[in-house]
């Protein structure tokens, strides 16, 4: 999967500007795939120049053009190859994880920080999901709703997982000063 992919599909509903299209990637796409706002634009031109898609740029009093993107038969062929190859094993890169994985050399004081941090951004994670699930939800399809159930069933896993990580190093910590 790569960010091309990603646009051909946003495409498959109906035509979109830029605009959206970055909106997508920056709020209900960011928890499953990441891309930079730098690739979008070069992304859509070179999508434009290999005919996978078509712009029409739409005039607007005082503003700049409305550049509306539109999926071609050429684009909705190369989309439909990539829903038919197969599901590329998913890659896991979290530099929380990493620092976690060698903690013992910050001790635990600063791994329950660490563990502190990450609480609270998981829960804030999680409550954007729910907010995104809301507004979407209606008009979304069986599997873009199990996906983002999915997303939030791992942020709640991740938030049991902390919980239970934090009462183990607190426990430690008292241990170690009683």
């Amino acid at each position: 999967m790569n960010s091309q992919d990603v646009i051909l599909g946003t495409l498959m509903d109906r035509s979109l500007t830029g605009y959206e299209i970055k909106q997508l990637f920056e709020t209900l796409y960011s928890y499953f795939y990441s891309s930079s706002y730098g690739t979008i634009y070069p992304m859509l031109h070179r999508m434009e120049k290999d005919e996978l898609l078509t712009k029409e740029s739409i005039l607007q009093d005082g503003k700049p053009n409305k550049n509306v993107y539109t999926i071609t038969e050429k684009g909705k062929k190369q989309f439909n190859e990539y829903l038919q190859s197969p599901i590329e094993a998913e890659n896991v890169k979290s530099d929380f994880l990493m620092r976690l994985f060698f903690g013992e050399y910050v001790g635990n004081s600063k791994v329950i920080e660490w563990l502190e941090k990450a609480q609270i951004q998981i829960m804030e994670q999680l409550d954007q999901l729910k907010d995104l699930c809301v507004l979407y939800k209606d008009k979304m399809h069986p599997s873009q709703v199990i996906c983002i159930q999915i997303g939030m069933k791992n942020y709640e896993a991740k938030l049991e997982m902390i919980t239970e990580g934090l009462i183990r190093l607190r426990n430690l910590e008292q241990e170690e000063r009683d």
